[in-house]
């Protein structure tokens, strides 16, 4: 019996001097929460890239949806001077025109009143001239009424004015004769568009029978969300991209519309190209990236920001000690391939912008 208890006592006493000739395995670190400290080997931290924030100021830049078109003052609408039917069209869509160039005729009975008119007024006008100087010669000679060179005075001004009057109005329908009237350009440029067929009745004050525009004034036209609005700024600096051309051109804020389109909830933004573009026309497509002012801020390269739980933002700080803090942060745009950290960071600090999954095998790599 006592044997016994002697052999199992030494087996005992064997098997603990068995177990602490081994060290007890490392326990697995837990998910590390903000704050923690999470310590690493000099062996594994040579990985990782270490930089200290620093403050900086960049320029805030939107990147806008936009097109070419023609500036106001490049655009001309022109219209029937006189109601009557289209008789001829002698240009075509595209086709450049001088200033003065016919563009269509026009026949109309207006025009050919207007002329009989002025005709008129013209004959009287030189019968009331002829009167008039007759009854000044009777009067100088004493043979005359002072009272019939007045009347004749009065109706020398009444004719003048009706005259005028007529000469207006043919001035206003053009030079022709009879009842044709020639649509001139008003000034050189590209016929845009043409809105009328041959032997449509016009009149005045009624839709444009050809659009023109000047290729050599053109302007881009941005269109800017409604929250953006309220940065924009008549001077401002922009940079417009011409995807068809494969070119680019320096840009200025001139102006913008202050109506809001209820649909798209944008404005209309327009900017002066600074030089001429070969081969750029109205209505191509564009990128616009305008320059809204400067900013003070930190960012830091996008490798820098974990994503934990699938929601939450976090860096990782290096503290005094050679551990790192994991820290939580709010981000801001994301641009050039630097992120911008609008909360949980301060200029000075050192975080690691490359090899943070190491440090937090559970996270996710912001993209």
């Amino acid at each position: 019996m006592r044997y016994g208890l002697a052999v199992a006592l030494a087996l005992g006493l064997a098997a603990c001097g068995k177990a602490g000739d081994h060290p007890a395995a490392p326990s697995k670190p837990e998910p590390a929460t903000s704050g923690r400290s999470v310590q690493l080997a000099p062996a594994q931290k040579q990985f990782l890239t270490i930089e200290a924030v620093a403050a900086s100021e960049g320029v805030d830049v939107l990147a806008l949806p936009g097109r070419i078109t023609f500036s106001p003052q490049a655009q001309s609408a022109v219209g029937a001077a006189a109601a009557g039917r289209v008789e001829q069209i002698l240009v075509r869509a595209g086709e450049v025109v001088k200033a003065g160039a016919p563009l269509l005729t026009i026949e109309s009975a207006d025009a050919s009143a207007a002329r009989a008119t002025l005709d008129q007024s013209s004959t009287r006008l030189a019968s009331a001239e002829t009167v008039y100087r007759r009854n000044v010669e009777m009067v100088a000679k004493g043979v005359g009424l002072e009272a019939e060179r007045q009347e004749a005075e009065a109706r020398l001004k009444e004719a003048r004015t009706e005259h005028e009057r007529a000469r207006q109005a043919v001035a206003l329908i053009g030079a022709g004769s009879g009842s044709r009237i020639t649509v001139r350009a008003p000034t050189t440029g590209v016929v845009v568009a043409i809105r009328v067929a041959v032997g449509a009745m016009v009149a005045p004050g009624g839709e444009a029978l050809l659009e023109l525009g000047d290729p050599a004034r053109l302007q881009a036209v941005a269109d800017v969300a409604e929250s953006d609005l309220r940065r924009i700024a008549a001077g401002q600096e922009a940079e417009v991209e011409l995807p068809a051309l494969a070119a680019r051109v320096a840009a200025k804020v001139e102006s913008y519309n202050p109506r809001v389109d209820p649909e798209s909830r944008r404005a209309q933004v327009y900017l002066g190209l600074a030089q001429r573009v070969d081969g750029l026309r109205a209505g191509m497509l564009a990128q616009i990236a305008l320059r809204v002012g400067a900013q003070q801020g930190i960012s830091v390269p996008v490798a820098t920001v974990l994503i934990k739980d699938g929601k939450r933002r976090v860096v990782y700080v290096e503290r005094p000690d050679g551990g790192f803090e994991l820290r939580e942060v709010q981000i801001g745009r994301n641009r050039d391939g630097r992120v911008e950290i609008l909360r949980g960071l301060t200029a000075g600090e050192r975080v690691v912008t490359r090899g943070g999954l190491l440090l937090d095998t559970q996270a996710e790599q912001l993209l």
